[in-house]
């Protein structure tokens, strides 16, 4: 109980400066806890994931700028395909072999890594875009939102480097991929609470518990920092978020062991 209310922590302060939602700390995570359950500790992971993402992202997108926000212009298109991308995923998840979450979990994680260090745009100095158009084609709503809900980590890894691409700083892109996150989860969430529960604790193909754990422990986090927000170097904020997606790789493999 001890160790998920320091993840919760963790998920808090990563909501906030990178804008994962808590997917990608909260998916190792579960796969641990639950690992009583075998094969359905995956699916269970990712489930439990989405309830912590929706309520993150909605906390840390009520208490962004209004300056921030009026940046999702443009993107209506976009938020639909991400919703019928969220809703496909979670299917899929409810009837794919756990195996294949997990490692493609991992395989997800290793190409987010390679492409952030070898396509050039992600480490550069941001500029602002001169181009009005959202940053993100609504074209890649669909594969955005089906990839997120199908591994339970909210697209942040996937919109956070479009939007650096596009000209935004880490302070701007990190919370703009909070709404999207949200837009993503929210029907993902829907499909994995239908089903009858698994095991005591576990409603559809979430684990309350620990979700809710997580959740009380994030949300005090999040509306601080959010409040004060700390200041970090563009190029330190960066770098930081690579860090990041290496260790929860190695806590993904892990978790396998």
């Amino acid at each position: 109980m001890l160790f998920l209310v320091v993840v919760g922590v963790l998920t808090g302060v990563t909501t906030v400066l990178f804008g994962f939602g808590g997917g990608f700390v909260t998916v190792p995570v579960i796969l641990w806890v639950d690992a009583s359950l075998g094969a359905q500790a995956a699916v269970v992971a990712v489930a439990t994931s989405s309830v912590v993402m929706v309520v993150n992202a909605a906390v840390a997108t009520l208490a962004t700028s209004r300056d921030v926000l009026r940046r999702l212009r443009g993107s209506a298109r976009l938020c639909v395909l991400l919703a019928a991308g969220g809703v496909a995923g979670a299917l899929l998840a409810r009837v794919a072999p756990p195996a294949l979450i997990h490692w493609g979990f991992v395989a997800y994680l290793c190409v987010t890594i390679a492409d952030v260090l070898l396509r050039p745009g992600f480490f550069r100095t941001a500029a602002e875009p001169t181009r009005r158009e959202f940053p993100i084609s609504s074209a890649l709503g669909v594969p955005i939102g089906a990839t997120a809900s199908f591994l339970g980590v909210g697209g942040s890894v996937m919109t956070v480097p479009l939007l650096r691409r596009g000209g935004l700083a880490m302070s701007v892109a990190a919370p703009l991929a909070n709404p999207l996150t949200l837009v993503i989860s929210a029907p993902a969430l829907v499909v994995f609470l239908l089903g009858t529960p698994e095991a005591t604790g576990v409603v559809g193909a979430i684990d309350l518990r620990s979700a809710a754990v997580l959740l009380v422990s994030a949300i005090p986090v999040i509306v601080l920092l959010r409040r004060r927000p700390p200041r970090v170097r563009d190029d330190v904020h960066a770098w930081t978020y690579l860090g990041l997606l290496v260790v929860v790789t190695l806590a993904a493999v892990g978790a396998a062991w």
